[in-house]
């Protein structure tokens, strides 16, 4: 399946689908069940021309399992979910147990977890604003076992619809892709940037989104430690991700040709590129 979008903001990294399955792929990346590893890694790993793919078992990490929409993952967490609420604002150490709890881990844990487990990452304020944002969170269960990152160009239309399209994005394009998203709307806020994981901004809230008569754009990259571990992955500070729920990505595409994508204003920022 080929991407005039792509082709017309001068995207150097594929879009990347993403599909539920019934069917793990032949040859697909997968992270080894019960190994930590960044969701991030397998998108990445589509955007530069591979499939990858995780399940129920090897989403990598307890925020990927939610991110991907194999349901409340937190509550696995260990202390469990007020061991993440701990771990993402204050940490553990002055918790009751949490100590303790973090000794008998740290063998499991690699040394940065281990010293966010204890003294937290600080993403936000305290433990009862954790909460808050876990509830706000489209958390929800797939109805397939399998959720697939698949170059674009390797989609087959007969056999798979993607749930949602991600591209990596400079600032630029970035914006291109926010102007276009409001092309044929008649309204200004169909792109939003929740405050999330970068799985989640590429998952759940595209898949929320999905349900609207008029889905939205979802921005993401914003996840200080994904983009930590994506820089890893593209040698680039600047890469954002844009996810577009597939109905919106068919608007878009079909909006290409007579936009501004044709026109000197983003010509001109295309060829600084």
């Amino acid at each position: 399946m080929e991407s005039q979008i792509a082709k017309a903001i001068g995207l150097k990294y594929n879009p990347v689908a993403l599909i539920w399955s019934e069917e793990m792929p032949m040859g697909a990346m997968q992270f080894a069940e019960g190994k930590w590893g960044c969701v991030m890694w397998l998108v990445v790993h589509a955007a530069k021309g591979k499939t990858a793919v995780a399940d129920v078992k090897t989403f990598g990490c307890i925020g990927g399992g939610v991110g991907l929409g194999f349901g409340n993952q937190y509550k696995n967490f260990p202390g469990g979910e007020d061991g993440f609420c701990h771990f993402l604002s204050s940490g553990n150490a002055k918790r009751a147990g949490g100590s303790e709890l973090a000794k008998k881990i740290k063998p499991f844990l690699r040394d940065e977890a281990y010293d966010n487990f204890l003294h937290g990452e600080r993403y936000i304020k305290s433990p009862a604003l954790v909460e808050k944002f876990i509830r706000n969170l489209p958390i929800m269960e797939i109805p397939k076992p399998y959720v697939v990152f698949k170059p674009l160009d390797d989609v087959d239309e007969q056999k798979e619809t993607p749930q949602n399209i991600i591209f990596f994005v400079n600032p630029d394009q970035l914006s291109a892709l926010i102007v276009l998203a409001n092309y044929d709307r008649g309204s200004n806020e169909n792109v939003i940037i929740p405050y999330a994981a970068g799985c989640q901004t590429i998952g759940i809230y595209p898949y929320e989104e999905a349900e609207a008569a008029k889905p939205r754009g979802v921005v993401g990259l914003t996840d200080l430690s994904a983009r930590l571990y994506v820089r890893k992955q593209l040698g680039d500070a600047h890469y954002m991700t844009f996810a577009a729920p597939y109905a919106l990505f068919e608007e878009m595409e079909k909006n290409v040709a007579d936009s501004f994508l044709k026109r000197h204003t983003w010509q001109n920022l295309l060829s600084d590129n």
